[in-house]
């Protein structure tokens, strides 16, 4: 908040009004400051409480703007600077500055005797305690003898077993695709034509039915069975490629890696 002054050339806050002068761009011999202190005073009869900020800011600049003026009205050897006599104007700001440190020194008075006067209210608790109330810690060794000392001092310093990570649970499947070339090799020139279901429904394993697949990938390479497939993930039909007499053996080779 900042005091409003009305004056034939400005109407506004007075620290504007001084800005204006100090610009040029009001002049200050068309302000009547006798008009401006009586309607200033007259406003502040009707104040319910003082402002001090408000009251001391419009001391200030009323008092830079009548030294201003008297000074240009008044004779003189020489004229000064208007910049020069300008020079109340960090004074102003200095005085603002220190009454604002003043309001707030003044609220935080104001916070602590509120609370001083809350914690007034409170009544200490005056009985406690029985004076021959004794606590006793619990001790942490009783029952603790030196062989005790000894037998955790050896656990402590045993030498641990190298984990072994137990593999009974794991088994290794022997079937290898040489086996099931050769089982294959046997198997289809009696049966001629099968399909993969019936050559793999008396495997018991996954991994053996994949030999079995890998297996028939390699006599249909080598151009001894024939597979058909009508569509897309349906029945996979095998056929046996008459004129072959002797069973193929498959040595190392592409489908070693999978022999598990």
């Amino acid at each position: 908040m900042t005091a409003t002054v009305s004056t034939p050339v400005f109407e506004g806050p007075i620290d504007l009004l001084l800005q204006l002068v100090n610009s040029h761009e009001v002049e200050l011999y068309d302000i009547p400051l006798a008009d401006v202190v009586d309607a200033f005073v007259a406003e502040v009869a009707g104040w319910e409480s003082v402002d001090l900020q408000v009251l001391s800011e419009f001391l200030m600049v009323a008092a830079v703007l009548i030294e201003l003026k008297s000074r240009r009205l008044l004779p003189g050897s020489d004229d000064g600077d208007p910049d020069e006599e300008l020079v109340g104007w960090e004074e102003r700001d200095l005085l603002l500055a220190r009454l604002l440190e003043c309001q707030a020194y003044a609220a935080a008075a104001d916070g602590f005797a509120v609370l001083f006067e809350q914690a007034a209210r409170s009544v200490p608790r005056t009985a406690g305690l029985d004076l021959d109330f004794v606590v006793n810690a619990p001790d942490l060794l009783e029952g603790v003898t030196p062989d005790h000392v000894a037998a955790a001092y050896l656990r402590a310093t045993a030498e641990r077993p190298v984990p072994v990570v137990d593999l009974y649970h794991v088994t290794v499947d022997t079937v290898t695709v040489a086996d099931a070339v050769s089982v294959l090799a046997l198997r289809l020139p009696s049966i001629g034509r099968a399909t993969f279901r019936s050559l793999t429904s008396h495997l018991g394993s996954r991994m053996e039915i994949i030999v079995t697949f890998l297996a028939l990938l390699e006599l249909c390479k080598q151009g001894r069975v024939s597979l058909d497939q009508g569509f897309t993930f349906g029945q996979l039909d095998v056929a046996w490629v008459p004129g072959v007499s002797e069973p193929v053996a498959v040595g190392a080779g592409v489908f070693d890696e999978y022999e598990g």
